[in-house]
């Protein structure tokens, strides 16, 4: 069988397991080896230190395996669905489309198997391994050298059909394939993913600096957030679909049929406060099979109650209240800054209730700022009136 016949089939069998695009990559080192390296040493992966770790792999696939060749790269679009309800209320808008649905590590990494199982019974001297976000490749290089897209200025891989909304995976092969033609560059003098960021993220062109980035901070980090975070987060809960947003390509993206990634209904129905308020067991079974466990119920909770704190509406105040009685260390100490962006008598009320009784200095001087912060606004209102 010719390589060039062999590719054709290894794409159609792709596409016939469930994926919307696929192509042919060739295994080489990369061309962007010194652009990675430097974006690395820069620390524009924030606290993620896995990125900083084999990195020889990261800028030659070909270091996969011994013998690997060539990587059949696939690609799922997650949205614009067809039969998908419209998302509404305070929470659901505010967590990146992809992650509402089932976990697409899960469904696609099931998919490439069926794959490979296929193509090692048709060339059973072939060797394959495949990846799912499972390994350190530059997955959107070599998306763009099989021909599923563009890399574009948010860094996303964009297509002219389905726009940057594709979810990527690879299977490597140590057959020797001809490869796919890369596709030109589709963002031309456009910046609008640029200006879009609320934080800086895109400082330039094709560069993100995870320490301003939204999807980062409410996705990766553990822990506190800085001071200087909590309001640049806005309303967001787990991730941040901003820059795909602003994209023109996007706003003509085709609709494709996978009610596997719509929002099911035991998730639908939560709110920020309902989110706020979840126990441990009401979290397994809820988020069971979603990509937002990544976040943990504890930082799930502590996004929340940011968001809450910066939407500045009083009618979350009940809620913050009783996270402030029972919820985490971490979650009490964003808690505490909610209530005081919030401010009102029943948020200072129970700011002073709690400060007595709360044995985490942490927390008990995020108490003790907000409610000083609360003491300075009725000052400025006074002397205002």
């Amino acid at each position: 069988m010719q390589s060039e016949s062999t590719a054709d089939l290894l794409r159609s069998w792709a596409l016939e397991v469930g994926f919307d695009r696929a192509g042919i990559a060739r295994l080489e080192p990369s061309s962007q080896r010194q652009a990675v390296l430097r974006w690395l040493d820069e620390g524009n992966h924030a606290a993620m230190a896995y990125m900083n770790r084999r990195t020889g792999l990261r800028v030659d696939p070909r270091e996969i395996f011994p013998g690997a060749r060539s990587a059949v790269c696939v690609a799922l679009q997650y949205s614009p669905l067809s039969g998908e309800r419209t998302v509404d209320g305070d929470l659901w808008p505010c967590v990146a489309r992809y992650a509402r649905g089932v976990d697409y590590h899960d469904l696609m990494k099931g998919r490439l198997d069926r794959l490979a199982e296929r193509v090692r019974d048709v060339f059973p001297e072939c060797s394959t391994r495949a990846y799912v976000d499972t390994g350190p490749v530059l997955e959107r290089e070599l998306a763009t050298r099989a021909g599923l897209g563009a890399f574009g200025k948010n860094t996303m891989l964009l297509n002219e059909e389905s726009g940057s909304w594709l979810l990527l995976g690879e299977l490597f092969l140590s057959l020797e394939l001809d490869p796919d033609v890369a596709i030109a560059d589709l963002c031309g003098s456009c910046t609008q993913c640029l200006e879009a960021c609320p934080t800086g993220a895109l400082p330039e062109p094709y560069r993100l600096d995870a320490n301003r980035c939204i999807s980062y901070w409410t996705i990766e980090h553990r822990g506190a957030f800085p001071q200087e975070i909590r309001h640049q987060m806005g309303g967001w809960v787990f991730g941040c679909d901003l820059c795909q947003e602003a994209c023109p390509w996007n706003g003509t993206a085709i609709e494709v049929h996978h009610p596997e990634m719509h929002l099911p209904s035991k998730r639908a129905e939560l709110d920020l406060a309902g989110l706020l308020r979840i126990d441990r067991q009401q979290y397994i079974e809820r988020f069971r099979g979603s990509p937002m466990k990544r976040a943990k119920q504890e930082g799930l909770q502590r996004n929340a109650a940011v968001a809450m704190g910066n939407s500045g509406n009083r009618r979350y105040v009940p809620a913050l209240l009783e996270a402030l009685q029972e919820g985490s260390e971490l979650v009490r100490l964003h808690v505490a800054w909610a209530l005081g962006q919030i401010g009102g008598d029943e948020a200072r009320a129970g700011l002073e209730a709690r400060q007595g009784a709360e044995s985490e200095s942490d927390v008990r001087r995020e108490i003790e700022a907000a409610l000083s912060q609360l003491e300075n606004r009725d000052e400025h209102s006074a002397e205002s009136g």
